[in-house]
């Protein structure tokens, strides 16, 4: 069965959902994105929005109930990767990190130290920009996954 790809798109780079726009597609995958606001998205009965009730972890929470083992959830949410994970599924980070099995309680540990430094004080601002080097791993990432989960015709 070919998987779904399911966008926490609250927080999701148009960069990213331009790029998954496109594979949607090309390669013909089912997407869809789940945020607490209306999204504009490319008409086509591939790329589906979810609109949840704002508040805190919706979107997260009904990525979590929908999504099945062998999908694809793009997100930077090592929380919501987590959950998936423990689900079956994969997680893909905007910047082409994958989150598994193997890595993503440790992920989540730092993510963690992380946020107590931040509150902390101890550590100050987040990640940069999305850029081209980040857009190319991430793309990069999102063809390797689909290679190997896409059953040949």
């Amino acid at each position: 069965m070919t998987p779904h790809i399911w966008v926490d798109a609250d927080a999701c780079p148009n960069v990213i959902k331009d790029i998954l726009f496109k594979v949607a597609l090309r390669r013909q995958i089912h997407i869809t994105l789940v945020a607490n606001i209306s999204l504009s998205v490319p008409t086509s009965p591939l790329i589906k929005t979810l609109v949840v009730p704002a508040g805190f972890n919706e979107a997260d929470d009904e990525i979590v109930r929908q999504v099945a083992p062998g999908d694809l959830v793009i997100t930077a949410d090592i929380p919501l990767a987590d959950a998936i994970v423990a689900k079956g599924a994969t997680g893909l980070n905007p910047r082409g990190e994958l989150y598994t099995e193997d890595n993503v309680k440790g992920l989540l540990r730092m993510r963690n130290l992380m946020e107590e430094l931040r509150s902390g004080g101890m550590v100050a601002g987040g990640p940069p920009p999305i850029g081209s080097k980040d857009k190319q791993q991430f793309t990069n990432q999102l063809d390797r996954f689909l290679t190997r989960n896409i059953p040949k015709s």
